[in-house]
């Protein structure tokens, strides 16, 4: 058997899907707004004072603490399911398809939340390893149950779901620095391939 592992945001798609899912559950003056607000956030993070998952986790805080589990992830099924294959590139889209005929098992490996990527997968017939979110009495708490998939965690999360033994060749595909990581496991890494 053989084993293909993706990146999603920039890697299978054209943008993050992160940014257009605030726009969606949040209206487009609202999003803008709030992004402003946290836009000294933004900044310590670009200037790298402020580490990738911990900029990450105070901009969710920021849009979702508070909000109903229920209500997170049915706005979460329905962008998926109406919004990110708009956003999917024909070229990915072909690749993933030839692995899918050639009956590889498929992964896809994203910092993206897990409650939107995880009905995307299952509709096209991926694993799914992304970030999780944090819930506790049924509300979102703002913080991550998971560490952000990045970087060294992709390597760790493919570890922990498969026996990498059992796979004969391994296919991985990528567009970021935080994806290099995945060439230690792959026989076969592609760098934006699909651009």
């Amino acid at each position: 058997m053989k084993l293909a592992i993706f990146d999603f945001d920039g890697t299978i798609t054209r943008r993050d899907g992160f940014i257009p899912f605030m726009f969606f559950t949040h209206g487009v003056f609202r999003t803008a707004v709030n992004l402003v607000l946290v836009s000294p956030v933004l900044f310590l993070y670009l200037i790298k004072v402020l580490p990738n998952w911990k900029a990450k986790e105070i901009v969710f805080t920021f849009f979702y603490k508070g909000w109903p589990e229920v209500k997170f992830n049915q706005c979460a099924r329905e962008y998926a399911l109406v919004r990110l294959s708009a956003f999917v590139r024909g070229a990915a889209r072909e690749r993933l398809q030839w692995h899918k005929k050639m009956g590889h098992k498929i992964a896809v490996v994203s910092a993206s939340f897990e409650n939107y990527l995880r009905v995307w997968c299952e509709k096209e017939g991926f694993d799914c390893l992304a970030t999780k979110v944090e819930v506790r009495d049924h509300k979102l708490t703002g913080r991550f149950a998971s560490l952000n998939c990045h970087r060294e965690e992709k390597v760790r999360r493919i570890k922990e779901k498969y026996n990498l033994n059992d796979f004969e060749y391994i296919y991985a595909y990528g567009d970021s620095r935080g994806d290099l990581p995945l060439k230690t496991l792959a026989n076969e890494f592609h760098y934006k391939p699909f651009r």
